[in-house]
């Protein structure tokens, strides 16, 4: 809807933008404590480990009569390995890997880590494992990563201070805590949790140089996420990173590895660069 010029200054105001900002916010949590149900549900189908057969990719699952037939993954599509956030599992992918599937990737990898894993470095050299293991069985050199939250500062930490970077194509990290976030004082009872703090040890090890880091980012934050405060928190802002930072509205934390908008960002995102023109933009409006 076009703005007509004499309201702008009406609407910059403080408080209608107040206003408009406390109506996102609560459509947002609404929407986070929808999400949190779904998810709840969800979550004892993922507490395990997939099951594959390591002769054959990763199929998609049937899709109901009717439903377009997509075209299937072509050759230079690297496997997406998923990584989720903390205290939870696999099980946040559903609907992100439903649609991958849909629209042509095959070799779709959903990680688990425990929750009892208690620091970054840690997870990062387990991350790495897994990730030779999948190159060895699909054949392929390259990966994708999809990290929410946790799982994106896992991932990162993986690619920039371990080396990762020669096995892992493209980032992509849905609300992480880049530059660390003011969490809870309950929370940082928790070892790993602390590491998510701003100035932690493995957050300060992200801020040095990275010269010749191959690995491209795409990081997606939402200005309504109150999970990572401040929100600006969950941008990459690093000069040796070749990163891109996507701004989403009208969403929280919770929401991010399953609204349909973002997922249609994160498939843009992993395509070649030179066919990400959306997300060049740096905004992925959903509100």
């Amino acid at each position: 809807m076009k703005v007509l010029p004499f309201l702008t200054p009406l609407l910059l105001r403080p408080c209608l933008r107040r206003t408009w900002l406390s109506s996102a916010l609560l459509r947002a949590t609404a929407l986070e404590l929808i999400v949190l149900a779904g998810h709840v549900l969800l979550y004892p189908a993922g507490i395990t480990s997939e099951r594959r057969d390591p002769s054959h990719p990763s199929e998609p699952s049937p899709e109901p009569a009717g439903t377009p037939v997509l075209p299937v993954e072509t050759p230079d599509r690297p496997p997406v390995v998923l990584l989720h956030g903390f205290i939870d599992n696999r099980s946040v992918f559903v609907l992100l890997r439903r649609s991958l599937a849909r629209h042509g990737w095959q070799h779709l990898e959903s990680l688990n880590y425990s929750p009892l894993t208690c620091d970054i470095r840690t997870a990062a050299e387990l991350l790495g494992r897994h990730i030779e293991e999948i190159c060895a069985r699909t054949g392929h050199h390259e990966v994708d990563i999809v990290g929410h939250s946790l799982g994106g500062l896992i991932a990162r930490y993986y690619v920039q201070r371990l080396g990762g970077d020669r096995r892992v194509r493209t980032l992509v990290t849905l609300g992480t805590p880049h530059g660390g976030t003011a969490v809870a004082p309950m929370a940082s009872a928790h070892p790993i949790v602390r590491q998510m703090r701003s100035g932690s040890a493995p957050i300060e090890e992200l801020r040095r140089p990275a010269p010749g880091c191959r690995t491209r980012f795409v990081s997606f934050w939402s200005e309504l996420d109150q999970v990572i405060i401040p929100a600006e928190a969950a941008c990459i802002d690093h000069p040796d990173l070749d990163a891109q930072n996507v701004r989403v509205s009208g969403i929280g934390h919770l929401a991010l590895p399953v609204h349909p908008a973002v997922a249609a960002g994160i498939r843009e995102a992993l395509e070649s660069p030179g066919a990400a023109s959306g997300v060049a933009s740096g905004t992925a409006s959903v509100a």
